[in-house]
């Protein structure tokens, strides 16, 4: 697992040519996949940037390896509009705010998106919803017919 705020700043390098083509800017989401449909790259030759997901082959602490240079051009893949989501409001689906997005962490294998985390709590990646540029829009926690969580909603009681 890592952090978006981890990602960010990594050299990005081909594995068969060894060559740097920058430095991660920025990751952009797609929402409907809830995945890192991408990479966006600062210091970037023309055309490495961006860069698809599925071109990287391995990302750790200390750079992001991808395929080859012709493995990391885009081409004419359509990638999702680019939105930050680190620094943006988190709202439900209903509008009610829930702090602002203070990190996200995904999965550095598979590129999932696991969870979003805010000043007020932790939000699950499976409830996101959708990326834009006014806000991060995730699916309101269920409720029950009190207006409780619902049964089976939340952390399972160990009895403590």
């Amino acid at each position: 697992m890592m952090l978006f705020t981890q990602a960010v700043g990594l050299p990005v390098i081909t594995a068969e040519e060894a060559e740097l083509l920058g430095r991660v800017d920025g990751l952009t989401v797609d929402a409907h996949t809830r995945t890192i449909a991408c990479l966006r790259l600062s210091k970037a030759r023309r055309h490495a940037a961006p860069i698809a997901w599925e071109a990287v082959e391995a990302m750790g602490r200390d750079a992001v390896i991808v395929r080859s240079r012709a493995t990391s051009d885009p081409g004419t893949r359509n990638f999702p509009t680019h939105h930050e989501v680190i620094g943006h409001r988190l709202l439900t689906e209903h509008g009610v705010a829930r702090g602002t997005v203070k990190d996200v962490a995904f999965d550095d294998a598979t590129g999932h998106i696991r969870m979003l985390y805010t000043a007020l709590g932790d939000i699950c990646g499976e409830r996101l919803l959708g990326v834009g540029s006014y806000a991060v829009v995730v699916r309101a926690e269920p409720t029950g017919p009190t207006g409780t969580k619902a049964e089976g909603a939340g952390p399972p009681n160990d009895g403590q």
